[in-house]
């Protein structure tokens, strides 16, 4: 990776495991990084961490709540205080029983990983698009491939299963990041979006779930380490890269592996469905990013 000084990065879900492994290297190449966290304490103890390898790293800490739209508002508002933002990281994510709601009533999963991470993305773009080659990265997941979205039980009031319900959202963030990619080109915005996924890496993302649990330890022995997931992310934010793109690991059926560009599933390239997506997250959450679709 080359020198990244000068350039901000904010970094969603920061403290830990992916998001923790971009945050350190990025710091160590120069950069300002934005730890975007909901714990304060646990946010200050990473920027501890990564000052005992970059003792001098420009870092501070955002709070941020993706589970409710007030706290995604006030941490945005904050965030467009930067002088720039170059890059903005969308690494946070949840996954795991039981059904619970956002601030907002919103199922926990659906609610996160696409609603917040909309929101967050919406409110921040009239500042990153202050930055010619500014760039929206959306961390997606293998497991888009074979997931269907419940289009009529999005809040999951039906039925709830927790490993469906969270490829569907990387499934969507995918979709979002794609048409954010379109609309963006066709209003000649200067900045692009890119999505990435991890391959399976070991983190703390399936706490709350026996695969968390039973796996995950496992999952760190033979396929990836939180810093070799973290490569896609790092490849989409500072490589070069294609406007639309999608990147991270190659080998094992993108299990493991270096990063690379992949092709995402022919339903994740899908306009239509993303076009649903994108009214439908406006609707729920009353936040309108305000770019034309692209017909």
């Amino acid at each position: 990776m080359p020198d990244q000084s000068g350039k901000c990065f904010i970094v969603t879900g920061a403290n830990t495991g992916i998001g923790f492994e971009v945050s350190r290297v990025l710091a160590a190449r120069g950069a300002r990084v934005v730890l975007a966290c909901r714990d304060k304490a646990k946010a200050e103890a990473a920027m501890t961490r990564i000052r005992q390898e970059t003792p001098h790293a420009s870092l501070v800490f955002l709070p941020l709540d993706l589970a409710d739209l007030k706290s995604v508002r006030n941490a945005a508002a904050l965030a467009a205080k930067e002088p720039q933002i170059d890059v903005l990281i969308n690494n946070a994510g949840v996954q795991g029983p039981p059904r619970r709601l956002t601030a907002q009533g919103f199922e926990l999963t659906f609610g996160v990983n696409q609603l917040g991470t909309f929101a967050f993305t919406s409110f921040l773009l009239p500042k990153l698009m202050e930055t010619p080659g500014s760039r929206v990265v959306a961390t997606s997941s293998g497991l888009h491939r074979n997931a269907k979205i419940e289009w009529d039980d999005l809040n999951a009031e039906k039925s709830f299963k927790w490993l469906p319900r969270y490829s569907a959202s990387k499934l969507m963030n995918l979709l979002f990041v794609f048409e954010l990619d379109r609309r963006l080109r066709a209003a000649g915005a200067p900045t692009v979006a890119v999505a990435c996924h991890p391959g399976l890496a070991k983190t703390e993302l399936g706490r709350d779930s026996w695969f968390g649990t039973i796996m995950m330890p496992l999952i760190g022995l033979f396929l990836n380490t939180p810093a070799m997931g973290a490569w896609g992310a790092l490849q989409a934010a500072t490589g070069n890269v294609k406007s639309g793109g999608y990147y991270g690991a190659t080998s094992v059926h993108e299990l493991r592996g270096p990063s690379g560009e992949c092709i995402p599933s022919k339903q994740a390239q899908d306009p239509q469905l993303a076009r649903r997506l994108w009214a439908v997250s406006i609707a729920m959450t009353g936040i309108d990013p305000g770019l034309q679709p692209v017909r």
